[in-house]
């Protein structure tokens, strides 16, 4: 199982504190915006060679594990 922490990083200093992979000025964002664009998870790693496989499932887990809390109606 792929470890969040040791894949997904968050520097004050890079990228405006956004979560990066691996200290890369790649986000988590822009892989998420790949996929959602349609591109395949092969297609991903073609374009962007610095990327693994089990750095774009660390992104799709961070994505849950931040989306997953209780909405509350006003």
């Amino acid at each position: 199982m792929v470890e969040i922490a040791e894949r997904i990083t968050i520097d004050p200093e890079q990228c405006g504190g956004r979560p990066c992979i691996r200290g890369m000025r790649i986000r988590v964002t822009d892989v998420l915006e790949f996929l959602a664009s349609g591109l395949s998870q092969q297609q991903i790693l073609d374009e962007m060679p610095d990327l693994e496989a089990e750095d774009i499932q660390a992104c799709l887990r961070y994505a849950t594990r931040h989306l997953d809390h209780p909405v509350i109606a006003m």
